[in-house]
């Protein structure tokens, strides 16, 4: 055993006995040991809680996790499972360790109390056919215990062609598969029916042959005494097992724990369709997702980190259940000092500040708010008219009316189409040039004269007809088959990236290979073909085709969350109606809160839910009660956007200063602060061309048009010659709009991003171009200091403090060239983070 392992177990000891409470095990601590586990502060609860009240353990083989919880007269709450002493009136019926875990003896009856300070609690324990021969289920043991130890995971058996010729069916989805994989595969090599602990099976995950997965058992793990005796008994397999439909995790949503307070038992319990239920939290596997906020034992037990919230995740079988948990520190000296609220967003947004101690930033300055709600609303800096007239207005409403021209402006219409352009993949290689061109008009004049979302969506999802006519048919050519169609759709408009169900169940949520399939259905019978007429082509339904279930070979049915199916499809009508029908109703748990935190990403910097198209139980919103309150005014307001991006940017949340404060320098999930971002390609190029005067120009759109405002990728650069001024935009970060997936944009910083603003053709061309606002300035006679502060307008929207004036003055007055030293000067603005980043 490795010295930091000794301590970490000194560490875990050290908490049993300072908590009162017996030794176990090395097996039962083994997997603790790696967690830091500071001494459990028990005090003195006013009451304990104890789940569950009554129990029945029904077998040998099963467990029982125990609850306690212990309530204070401030209003915290604390998990003291593992600080609580036991005690059963009738200790020959079972035991109790100090995880709290309680493991059958024999039948009978009896009452488990706990005790933490000076409070006790009672449950009442039934355990029958302790006697009972009651062999190793290969259900409901076998599989659970390969997935616990992390073989049917998907970076190792479970992965689609598995790892070393040995594959299992991903967390147990496909029993038949496994146990023909584990007993038959191979000559039966794996398993060994006369020397069990010699089968292959385990002598692989102990580490005593080579096994590129490390060491997964140890002989005195309860999972692994059970694998050898599933062996020992011949690998039997259940005749006629019950079927798990769910499993409840506790404790339920909700749950903040203050430090010293900083760990919870976790318990989960199936429910079988035969209506019995047992606790499987030895069997569980479970995760959470944000490791640096909180970890999770094997077992269940959640450590806090750091403050923050979390979902904590359980697995069992097919079934995925998650809550969250939420970990608070108290940070000396913290005053909660905010700005008055403007809006529920930052009523909000203040509340869960305010729960975990992050102190708001102050409210930007104009000249900040108007360069950010500039680039945010239209993708462009203001001009130097604008920003000299935004700044001299002493009205206290020129930011919410400021909002509103934007928003009413054609710039707002064709920077917010780009966004959707991306997210339809409009590209002249997915619908040609003129599919592109109409698409594209179609889609501004949607913003133009905001539409409605769900009437948006269903033009889109219904469309029929010539993709010349009726361009949101397009949709439908950027789609090689029922499959992309279906994982576009749900990515789009369900925030759901479904595509891993495809192969398999989710692994990281509900959604099942059925369920995959039974969305397929609504778009299988969709078909398009080229009319031979140029780009037009035409997309209608067919008449029949059902999709067939990979493994049952069977037809499938549309289905729909919470629908049932006969309500779903009428053989007479088109099948995408229903869909559409269910996916923009009122009652959608996922419409609206997509859309909205689609804008709130495009607008905040990250969405509430981050990534913004990825919703799930195992990824949960920073802030859920903003969210369901975004969602509903979207909803109450019939679906209007731009009253959603009104709301979010005349908010105090969208107006905080990007500087932070001592209390809240280390977030980065709550909008303590506004994160700043760097320009998109498009924007960048289009800051390039305004502050140097030399625009870029595009082929086949108006010469005017703006590089945010190009309805395709592929609408390639003049390039007069110069290779390196084409690939700008791709080395900014400009997708080529393959998927639907807003990953494909690029957003990180890189070598050859720094290699063109330092000396790449297109940032060289317009600072050293005779034609440019500097030269053009020289050459009308203005004064230096003039030129100064139009560049700084230009490019910060602010004009140069007395500092920097008298630098850029110095230099010029030392310089034999203005021209040449107005160059460097300009050169060096650009390069500053203050111009390429929005802050």
């Amino acid at each position: 055993m490795t010295i930091q392992k000794l301590i970490a177990k000194s560490v875990l000891v050290l908490l049993i006995v300072v908590s009162g409470t017996p030794l176990q095990a090395e097996n039962e601590l083994h997997e603790e040991a790696d967690l830091k586990i500071d001494t459990i502060q028990v005090g003195q609860p006013v009451k304990l809680v104890i789940s569950p009240k009554t129990f029945t353990l029904d077998g040998k083989h099963q467990q029982l996790q125990l609850i306690v919880t212990g309530l204070y007269a401030d209003g915290s709450v604390a998990d003291l499972t593992r600080a609580a002493s036991y005690q059963l009136d009738q200790p020959e019926i079972a035991t109790v360790n100090q995880r709290g875990a309680v493991v059958p003896k024999s039948n009978g009856e009896t009452t488990i109390r706990a005790k933490a300070g000076d409070a006790s609690i009672e449950m009442k324990l039934a355990v029958t056919n302790a006697e009972s021969p009651d062999p190793v289920s290969f259900h409901f043991q076998t599989l659970p215990i390969l997935s616990k130890t992390g073989c049917s995971m998907g970076a190792c058996h479970g992965s689609p062609h598995g790892k070393g010729g040995f594959r299992l069916s991903l967390r147990a989805f496909d029993p038949s598969l496994d146990y023909r994989t584990i007993v038959e595969e191979e000559f039966g090599r794996r398993v060994n029916l006369l020397e069990p602990q010699q089968s292959l099976l385990l002598a692989k995950p102990r580490t005593e042959i080579a096994h590129g997965g490390g060491q997964r058992l140890r002989p005195d793990d309860v999972e692994y005494q059970r694998l050898v005796q599933w062996i020992r008994e011949g690998c039997q397999v259940d005749p006629e097992p019950a079927r798990c439909t769910s499993i409840r995790l506790e404790p339920g949503e909700g749950r903040f724990l203050r430090r010293p307070h900083h760990v919870q038992q976790m318990r989960v319990t199936a429910y079988f369709d035969d209506g019995s239920k047992r606790d499987v939290t030895h069997l569980a596997v479970f995760e959470s997702s944000d490791d640096t906020i909180c970890k999770v034992s094997r077992h269940g037990l959640a450590v806090g980190q750091r403050r923050g919230e979390v979902a904590v995740i359980a697995r069992f079988l097919d079934q995925i259940e998650s809550t969250v948990l939420g970990f608070i520190d108290t940070v000396p000296n913290f005053d909660w000092q905010a700005p008055e609220p403007k809006s529920y967003v930052d009523e909000l947004v203040y509340q869960r500040l305010k729960q975990f101690q992050y102190l708001p930033a102050k409210i930007c300055s104009d000249e900040v708010f108007l360069r950010r709600v500039s680039l945010d609303l239209t993708g462009l800096l203001p001009s130097v008219e604008q920003t000299e007239a935004f700044l001299a207005d002493p009205s206290s409403e020129k930011r919410p009316q400021l909002i509103d021209q934007l928003l009413a402006s054609d710039e707002h219409a064709l920077f917010w189409s780009q966004k959707w352009g991306d997210l339809l993949k409009l590209s002249t290689r997915q619908m040609g040039h003129s599919g592109v061109l109409k698409f594209h008009r179609w889609i501004k004049q949607s913003v133009a004269n905001n539409q409605p979302y769900d009437q948006f969506a269903r033009e889109i999802l219904l469309a029929s007809g010539s993709t010349l006519s009726n361009p949101a048919g397009n949709f439908y050519r950027t789609g090689s088959d029922t499959s992309d169609i279906t994982e576009s759709t749900s990515q789009l408009f369900l925030g759901t990236r479904i595509g891993c169900a495809k192969c398999h169940n989710h692994p990281y949520e509900r959604w099942t290979q059925d369920n995959y399939y039974g969305l397929s259905a609504f778009f299988h019978r969709v078909a398009t073909r080229q009319t031979g007429r140029g780009d037009e082509a035409v997309v209608w339904m067919r008449r029949e085709g059902e999709v067939k279930h990979p493994v049952s070979g069977q037809p499938v049915s549309p289905w729909l969350p919470a629908a049932q199916e006969h309500d779903l499809v009428s053989q007479s009508t088109d099948r995408r109606e229903a869909f559409a029908q269910w996916l923009t109703s009122a009652g959608n748990p996922f419409f609206a809160k997509v859309e909205v935190n689609r804008i709130a990403a495009y607008l905040l910097g990250r969405g509430i839910v981050e990534p913004f198209d990825d919703h799930r139980d195992s990824n949960p919103p920073a802030n859920g009660p903003l969210l369901e309150a975004l969602a509903k005014d979207f909803t109450d307001h019939k679906f209007d956007r731009r009253h959603i991006i009104r709301t979010i940017v005349n908010s105090n949340t969208y107006q905080a200063t990007a500087e932070t404060n001592r209390y809240n320098v280390d977030d980065a999930r709550f909008y303590s602060h506004f994160q700043p971002r760097r320009l998109t390609a498009e924007q960048l190029l289009d800051a390039l061309g305004e502050v140097t005067g030399v625009p870029e120009r595009f082929v086949s759109v108006h010469p005017d048009t703006k590089a945010t405002q190009l309805p395709a990728p592929d609408l390639k650069e003049h390039n007069r010659g110069q290779i390196g001024e084409i690939e700008f935009l791709k080395v900014f970060g400009m997708p080529e709009r393959q998927t639907v997936c807003q990953c494909e944009r690029g957003t990180d910083s890189s070598l050859g991003q720094a290699l063109e603003l330092f000396n790449g053709g297109t940032v060289h061309r317009m600072v050293s171009s005779k034609q440019n606002r500097i030269h053009r300035s020289l050459a009308a006679g203005e004064p230096h200091d003039q030129i100064l502060k139009e560049l700084y307008l230009r490019a910060f929207s602010r004009a140069p403090n007395a500092q920097e004036l008298q630098i850029g003055l110095d230099y010029l007055s030392r310089s034999e060239d203005p021209g040449s030293a107005l160059e460097d000067i300009l050169w060096a603005l650009i390069n500053q983070d203050e111009f390429l980043f929005q802050h």
